[in-house]
C-alpha cells in the first residue's frame, strides 16, 4: 500500500509539472530564442542532478557508460526538444502536441516488441482511445498552415520520445538511474546550447524577472525531478501502463492555460477528458476476459 501511494504521488507530481511546463515555456518564449532556451534549461536542470549525484561518484563510470549517456541524450533530450522546438515552427500546437501524443501508443509496442511486456487486445484499445482523447482536445489547432514537414518531424519528436524510454528501461539495470538521467540531460544540455549558439543570437535573450523565474522552475521541477521521476516509474513499472498517464499531461497543460493564458474551456475538451479517463481505466485495470485476449 505504501508504494502505491508513492507510485500515485510520484505520477501525480509528473502530470502536473510536465503540464504546465507548455504554458510556462510558451511565456518563457516570448523572451528567448527556442533552441537556446531548450538548452539553457536542459543544462541547468542537468548540473542540479550532477551536483546531487556527486557523493555517488563512482558509480558514474564515464569512461564505460559514456556511449549510454550519449545515445540516451540524443534520443530523450536532443532529438525529443530539438524536433519539437523547430516542428511547432510549421504546425499549429494542437495538431503538433496530438501527434507527439502518439507517444504511449508507440511506447506500448516498442514495450511489447523489445521488452517484454503484455499486450492484449484491451490494452491496445486503451491507448488509442488515448490518443483519440488528446487529439479530440487538440482539433482547435487544426487551423491555420499545416505543413507536411511539420507533421514529420511531430512524428519523429514521439518516436524519439518512446524510443528513449525503451531504451533507458532497457539498459536501467546496468548504469546508475541518478546519473543516468543527470548525464543524458547534461549531454543533451550542452549540444543543444552549441546548436543554439550557431544558430541563434544569445543578445537576443531578455533577462528579465518572468523568464529567469521560468526557466529555473522549468529546470529544476520539470527537467531535473520531472525525467528522474519519469525513468523512476518506468524502472519500477510497465513502460505501457506508466505511459497511459501521459495522457494527462496535455490536460493539465490546457486547464492551466485556461486559468493563468485567458484560453477558454471547450466541448472538444470535456469529451478529451471522458476518453482519456477511459484510456487508463482500459489499460491499467484488468477485466477477466482481457486474459483470454492476451497476444503477447
Amino acid at each position: 500500500m505504501i508504494q502505491q501511494n508513492k507510485t500515485v504521488l510520484l505520477l501525480a507530481f509528473l502530470i502536473l509539472v510536465w503540464g504546465i511546463n507548455w504554458p510556462l515555456s510558451k511565456v518563457a518564449l516570448q523572451y528567448t530564442p527556442p533552441i537556446l532556451f531548450a538548452g539553457l534549461r536542459a543544462f541547468i536542470g542537468g548540473l542540479l542532478l550532477v551536483l546531487v549525484a556527486l557523493p555517488k561518484y563512482k558509480k558514474l563510470q564515464f569512461r564505460k557508460n559514456w556511449p549510454v549517456y550519449l545515445l540516451s541524450a540524443l534520443l530523450s533530450i536532443v532529438l525529443y526538444y530539438g524536433v519539437q522546438t523547430i516542428g511547432l515552427q510549421y504546425t499549429p500546437a494542437g495538431l503538433f502536441s496530438a501527434i507527439v501524443f502518439l507517444q504511449p501508443v508507440l511506447l506500448g509496442l516498442f514495450s511489447w516488441m523489445w521488452l517484454g511486456e503484455s499486450m492484449t487486445r484491451q490494452k491496445m484499445l486503451g491507448l488509442l482511445v488515448g490518443f483519440a482523447g488528446v487529439a479530440t482536445m487538440s482539433l482547435g489547432g487544426l487551423s491555420g498552415n499545416i505543413s507536411p514537414i511539420g507533421i514529420i518531424l511531430a512524428i519523429i519528436t514521439a518516436l524519439t520520445w518512446a524510443l528513449g524510454t525503451v531504451y533507458v528501461k532497457k539498459i536501467g539495470h546496468k548504469v546508475d538511474s541518478l546519473w543516468l538521467t543527470a548525464m543524458q540531460i547534461t549531454i543533451g544540455g550542452i549540444i543543444l546550447l552549441a546548436v543554439g549558439t550557431g544558430m541563434e543570437d544569445w543578445s537576443a535573450i531578455v533577462w528579465n524577472a518572468s523568464f529567469i523565474a521560468d526557466t529555473v522552475f522549468i529546470s529544476i521541477f520539470v527537467i531535473a525531478l520531472g525525467w528522474f521521476v519519469y525513468f523512476k516509474l518506468i524502472h519500477e513499472g510497465e513502460a505501457s501502463k506508466v505511459g497511459s498517464y501521459t495522457f494527462l499531461i496535455p490536460l493539465v497543460s490546457i486547464f492551466t492555460s485556461v486559468i493563468f493564458l485567458d484560453e477558454h474551456v471547450t466541448l472538444n475538451l470535456l469529451i478529451g477528458l471522458i476518453l482519456i479517463l477511459a484510456s487508463i481505466i482500459l489499460v491499467n485495470v484488468r477485466f477477466r476476459k482481457a486474459r483470454e485476449n492476451n497476444v503477447a
